[in-house]
């Protein structure tokens, strides 16, 4: 059982580990379960729903409102565009799988499906880890080590375009060692089952999900933790030599550092029942046999995916650059009376923004 699938689509069966000469009460068993009940599946809708509406209109917003206003066009807002992407991702293509196939027990969405949701799933889990890497460590160079020069727009897209790279090859193994096969749950009924299929005993898939735990939350959590433990220490012993502008830029420093730490934080906390509880199932393969392993499971990963809507809200709630944008942008769809947003409308929002001090608190002078 792997990170990148299970974290998507929930427990699934292990066709390995089943025999057709199974008897009827333990094919049953594998059908009944705390989901099944009527009010349980009502929370479940509702909380997957509640993540997916509030990570889609979060995550747009993010990335609209920073191609939309100029002076958002910088290094450090491009990744965080680029983390938003990522959990957009998780939000259309995992999460309302997630819910159906919670719901339902077996997969339903055929053969294709059965190769491409998981491997896109995993693509951008693997992007979120990477990127959130990559902005510690921007602001570790430019904070820690007093580097005045900026990462280029063309260094920072090499930089995204290598990270959707790394992330697409370490997520293949998810396309590659997978099979859709029909499982007889009685002589009258059968269901459809995607699941990994690894060669030989299996190691391979245990090996291939302790290589994903430490690449997803070990060592990025240890870098991220490392990056900003020295920007912390870095931020306390500064003594501002009087100069306004140079005690602006402190305070700024320390209102982007705030956010991102809190970024990581979120993440983290967020993921670790998940992973942990993942790691369990891995080397205790009983714990399947819990009756309420499913909704054990599907609570730590609703846990988990709160963190794809929990990152906008950080950056209005944190940083008075996105939080000046967001009612901009609000004001203007307001204005708009559902006619949308044209040039002039553009215009106006980048003024104002300007008029609320926008650039003076911008989250990349630092």
């Amino acid at each position: 059982m792997d990170v990148s699938q299970d974290e998507v689509f929930g427990p699934q069966i292990n066709t390995s580990n089943l025999s057709t000469t199974q008897d009827v009460q333990d094919d049953h068993f594998l059908l009944e379960d705390s989901t099944k009940l009527i009010g349980v599946q009502v929370v479940l809708i509702f909380a997957y729903s509640t993540i997916i509406l509030f990570g889609v209109i979060g995550n747009s917003l993010v990335i609209h409102v920073v191609y939309t206003f100029k002076n958002l066009h910088t290094v450090t807002n491009f990744f965080i565009v680029n983390l938003a992407v990522a959990d957009l991702l998780v939000n259309t293509l995992c999460l309302p799988f997630t819910l159906m196939y919670t719901l339902h027990g077996e997969w339903k969405f055929g053969w294709a499906l059965c190769f491409i949701l998981p491997y896109a799933q995993g693509l951008a889990v693997h992007v979120s880890t990477i990127t959130l890497n990559v902005i510690a460590m921007d602001r570790y160079r430019s904070i820690v080590h007093h580097l005045e020069t900026k990462m280029s727009r063309d260094m920072c897209a090499v930089v995204i375009v290598l990270t959707w790279a790394a992330s697409a090859v370490l997520a293949s193994p998810l396309a590659i060692f997978r099979e859709y096969v029909s499982f007889d749950v009685t002589p009258e009924q059968s269901i459809q089952v995607c699941t990994e299929k690894w060669p030989g005993s299996g190691v391979d898939g245990t090996v291939y999900s302790v290589a994903t735990f430490l690449l997803q939350y070990g060592l990025p959590l240890s870098i991220i933790s490392f990056a900003y433990a020295r920007i912390w220490i870095k931020l306390r012993r500064h003594v501002s030599p009087g100069a306004g502008g140079r005690n602006d830029r402190h305070r700024r420093r320390k209102k982007t550092t705030k956010m991102l730490v809190a970024v990581v934080v979120v993440f983290a906390v967020s993921w670790l029942p998940l992973h942990s509880f993942q790691l369990v199932v891995d080397f205790h393969n009983s714990i399947l046999d819990m009756r309420d392993f499913k909704l054990l499971y599907t609570v730590f990963h609703i846990t988990a995916m709160c963190s794809t809507f929990a990152n906008p809200i950080l950056y209005g709630w944190m940083n008075r650059n996105y939080r000046s944008a967001f009612t901009a942008v609000c004001k203007c769809i307001w204005r708009a009376d559902g006619a949308g947003t044209n040039r002039g409308q553009v215009r106006r929002m980048d003024k104002e923004a300007k008029g609320n001090n926008l650039m003076h608190t911008h989250v990349t002078n630092v």
